[in-house]
């Protein structure tokens, strides 16, 4: 008869899968293309449950989601080269597009750096910096500091505060997504429509 593990066990097995770490680069890589549930479900009790790797769990979740935002850099460049006029005067004509591209050119970094730390999806950054032109190497550094601050903070924060952190992380992160979310927002608004 089946049984029902718990999230424990299911922890457990997969820590001691040989194909952990390929699963979890896998599992980032699709958080960040394509599944708007952060990647943090797992990251968070899997880095309480084993904490002997919450430094590589970091590290292998960066790697997948810098894997992905680059073939998303070059589906937005892509979509901008086969659909480009399309698009251009879907939103806006073409003077509106530069000046959108001019003002990305200069803060896009920072835009790109804070879209990769608050629970924002990530894909408007990808597709926003490939379609604009934006240098990949910025765009690559920029989410390397984003989520690499996302990510190890969270390993960082697990490493201080232990058993406290899921229940730190379930009471506050939804209050300070939204903030972050809500900031984010006015911060776009005023930077790149305003």
């Amino acid at each position: 008869m089946w049984k029902l593990s718990s999230a424990s066990d299911w922890l457990d097995r997969l820590n001691h899968s040989r194909h952990a770490m390929l699963w979890l680069f896998i599992a980032s890589m699709l958080e960040t293309l394509l599944i708007p549930i952060p990647i943090e479900v797992v990251l968070i009790p899997w880095m309480l449950r084993h904490p002997e790797r919450r430094w590589r769990v970091a590290a292998v979740a960066l790697a997948g989601n810098l894997t992905a935002a680059l073939l998303g850099f070059y589906l937005g460049a892509y979509a901008l080269a086969t659909w480009g006029d399309g698009l251009i005067g879907f939103f806006g004509g073409q003077q509106a597009f530069e000046s959108f591209q001019q003002r990305f050119s200069e803060q896009g970094f920072l835009a790109i750096m804070l879209i990769g730390i608050v629970p924002i999806p990530f894909q408007s950054a990808m597709l926003v910096a490939g379609a604009s032109g934006y240098p990949v190497a910025l765009f690559l550094l920029a989410a390397l500091i984003g989520r690499g601050v996302r990510y190890f903070g969270l390993a960082a924060l697990v490493a201080l505060v232990e058993d406290q952190a899921l229940a730190l992380w379930q009471r506050y992160s939804r209050p300070l997504g939204v903030i972050g979310l809500a900031l984010t927002g006015v911060w776009l608004w005023q930077a790149f429509i305003a």
